[in-house]
Order: structure tokens, then sequence, then C-alpha cells
């Protein structure tokens, strides 16, 4: 079998999350620069079989598309450009970095730990694929 990887994209980072080759569950991999995504993923893809990308879609309380939609629509076609064998299934991600944050309160994180950025994104990006995964579920 092969993984899935689940992006949070942001304009500064872009958060990963990894399915086991079973694809059963999303564990969060790292945080990338968004500027590096593109030699992160070409790396990682020598290594790991990957059969899709999700990312996460950025929507308003109303259900239309998030201002943030503007950056994150070149990306996508940046990447399906890059990787073109690889397909893109997008995600809602409402309410994510919410989720995110709380998730990281309830492990009991010390609040330094708490106000990385980075490791938000990457709780984020696992709850993005851990959601496609349960929408999806054989």
């Amino acid at each position: 079998m092969a993984r899935i990887l689940g992006l949070d994209y942001g304009t500064k980072r872009i958060g990963i999350a990894v399915t086991d080759e079973l694809q059963i569950i999303a564990s969060g991999l790292t945080t990338v620069s968004t500027k590096n995504i593109f030699s992160f993923l070409t790396e990682y893809l020598k290594n790991e079989n990957v059969v899709l990308f999700v990312v996460g879609e950025p929507k308003q309380m109303n259900n239309t598309v998030s201002e943030s939609e503007q950056f994150i629509k070149p990306f996508i076609v940046k990447l399906s450009q890059t990787f073109p064998k690889i397909p893109i299934k997008r995600v809602d991600e409402r309410f994510t970095s919410k989720i995110a944050f709380q998730s990281l309160l309830d492990t009991g994180l010390k609040k330094k730990h708490r106000q990385n950025k980075a490791l938000i994104d990457e709780v984020s990006a696992t709850i993005i694929l851990q959601s496609y995964l349960q929408q999806n579920e054989k």
C-alpha cells in the first residue's frame, strides 16, 4: 500500500501529516517553510510511495471560500504540475487551528510549547488528514 500526505498550507509554513501504509491513521510528520516545500516533497517522494495529497480548504462560517484561498490556489496548481501523477483532494479545514491548539492544551504541554506555531501547523495537517480518512472510510 501507499501513504497519503496531508498539507496545511500557510504563507510562511506548511504543516505536513502522513498516513501509515494501510491509510488508517494520520500522524504529524513535520513543518516546512513554504519556500522549501517542493524540494522537501521531491526528496520525500524519492523514498515513500504517496498516492494522494490532501490539502486543507479554508472556508468561512457561511461555507463560502476564505480569503486565504487566493494563496492556496497557486500552490495547488504548482503542486499538480510538479507531481502530476499524484491527485489532490481538498478537505474543509474550518477550526483545525483551534482544535489543534486545544489538543495541545489537553496534552498538558507547557505554554512555551503551545505557542510553537510550527507544531500547531503540523497538528492541523494531522487533523485535516484524519478528517479525510474518516470521510472516506472503506
